[in-house]
């Protein structure tokens, strides 16, 4: 799968955690599904937050003031087709770190991406609630939320010591949300299928007569 208006080059898929901490389950959870991405042909990649030395979006005047790390991530995320977002549920909402993260950019970054949705959850309600935030805050960047998304409740127990879900229907579901969002993005940036779609709009007489 790669898009004709790109040089033949795949389509991009980065993953952005909510969570920082090494070997944590939202990261392992953002790879099975950055698996599925990469099964139908897209270039993928987890970016860790933790690399960028974000500060505390503050609402400056002066972006230009904000430290290099900014701008890489906003670069790393602006250069994507498609974004799959992880988070734990805390308190009934996203991590702090990942809304951060998200308060550092805008539409610039977001705007007409495929942006793919998975949660993790300690508790038996999984992450529903920061599930609901993260789909609204994608619209809000007017990025297109695919419908398929995920939430794995239990999360500690749920996990393989080989960092797979125990639960294969869970685990292929992760993956088809990874899938999902490469197959849109793929359609979105293509000049093929819209190509297809101009030839059959000019094969359509007019429903009128001459």
């Amino acid at each position: 799968m790669t898009s004709a208006d790109r040089s033949g080059q795949p389509v991009r898929v980065v993953g952005i955690s909510g969570n920082m901490r090494d070997g944590n389950n939202t990261s392992a959870v953002i790879s099975i599904a950055l698996d599925g991405a990469r099964a139908v042909g897209a270039d993928v990649a987890l970016l860790d937050l933790g690399d960028y030395d974000l500060p505390f979006c503050d609402g400056r005047d002066d972006e230009s003031s904000y430290p290099l790390g900014v701008q890489r991530l906003r670069a790393d995320v602006a250069a994507a087709d498609g974004i799959i977002l992880g988070t734990a549920e805390y308190h009934g909402a996203i991590t702090g770190v990942l809304k951060n993260a998200l308060d550092l950019m805008s539409s610039k970054e977001f705007g007409g991406k495929m942006l793919g949705l998975v949660g993790v959850s300690g508790g038996a309600m999984g992450a529903t609630n920061a599930l609901s935030n993260l789909r609204t805050i994608g619209r809000s960047l007017h990025a297109w939320v695919v419908p398929e998304q995920v939430s794995v409740a239990h999360c500690d127990d749920a996990m393989n010591p080989d960092r797979s879900l125990k639960d294969p229907k869970l685990h292929v579901s992760v993956r088809n949300v990874g899938a999902q969002v490469a197959r849109f993005a793929f359609l979105h940036s293509s000049d093929l299928p819209r190509e297809v779609l101009r030839l059959w709009e000019e094969s359509q007489g007019d429903p009128g007569g001459p």
